[in-house]
């Protein structure tokens, strides 16, 4: 299977191994390369292979691009796949947010790749179909041109200090419908900013369960990165660990606005970064996700 992946790479890459000898071999050839470039999704059952950051997607199915509550940004990079379940989480999603808040609609980032896979750009995530960015920028209630969808900037929510949200962009029900993402029962984890992780321990009113699930972690400013746990029929799909006990509302959200945290010091001798993912790193059930026609 790996040598039926190594003609994926010449046919990818555009390499002729008679005409190039002196070419990267396929081992070597960074995984992103090959799932970066695969315009349609594998012809196969829809699974979701390995882990979150280091797998692949099978019978990837597309949102589209226009929907009653929702549109997809960012079309030109073709990341508006994903495994059925998260198609369908994000349809049921996008129909309660007018129901709980002031919203129109959502607007749709990142999800996966056609064939799941590292991103050229981007995410370490998004490999295996179950993750999706929504902005926290409401649909403005009319459709997006083309050009607007690539131009458009999701607002900042994070206050200059990096202490707590920008009163100017958030608003008042935006915790709601952070909500109603996160009470979904296939929803494993929602990433969001320190700060707006603060917002919501600050406004949330009622059953505060959801927060449990709504965890801070870098970046993550301007949207709220969604996870869906693995579903029944990927045996190969592995699943994060469950999330820490409780609210998540206490000391070790204040560690997130520490100094050290905000303002940290450089290092006194840079890391090396770590060199990307190849095929071999991958799940064995990539390769044939990858050499599917």
């Amino acid at each position: 299977m790996r040598r039926l992946a190594a003609a994926a790479v010449i046919a990818l890459l555009g390499t002729a191994a008679a005409a190039q000898p002196a070419a990267k071999p396929a081992a070597a050839v960074p995984a992103k390369e090959l799932f970066g470039r695969a315009t349609q999704p594998a012809p196969m059952a829809a699974r979701s292979i390995g882990f979150y950051s280091k797998g692949c997607l099978a019978g990837g199915q597309a949102l589209p691009v226009n929907g009653p509550n929702w549109q997809v940004m960012r079309l030109s990079r073709n990341r508006n796949w994903g495994h059925p379940d998260l198609v369908a989480f994000l349809e049921r999603f996008s129909a309660q947010v007018p129901k709980v808040s002031g919203w129109q609609g959502i607007l749709v980032g990142d999800m996966a790749q056609p064939r799941g896979g590292p991103m050229l750009t981007g995410h370490a995530s998004h490999q295996i179909g179950l993750d999706a960015d929504i902005w926290l920028t409401p649909s403005p209630g009319r459709e997006l041109s083309r050009e607007e969808r690539e131009k458009l900037s999701a607002s900042m929510m994070v206050r200059a200090d990096r202490k707590d949200i920008d009163p100017a962009n958030w608003r008042p029900d935006t915790w709601k419908v952070i909500r109603a993402a996160a009470i979904e029962p296939r929803v494993e984890r929602i990433f969001v900013n320190a700060a707006i992780k603060k917002a919501l321990c600050r406004e949330a009113t009622g059953d505060r369960s959801f927060l449990a699930k709504v965890r801070p972690y870098w970046g993550h400013d301007y949207h709220m990165h969604i996870r869906l746990t693995c579903p029944a029929s990927s045996p190969d799909c592995r699943p994060q660990e469950a999330p820490p006990t409780g609210d998540g509302c206490g000391s070790e959200l204040d560690w997130w606005f520490t100094d050290a945290v905000l303002h940290p010091k450089p290092e006194k001798e840079p890391s090396k970064p770590k060199p990307p993912l190849t095929l071999a790193d991958l799940p064995d059930a990539c390769a044939a996700v990858l050499d599917a026609r």
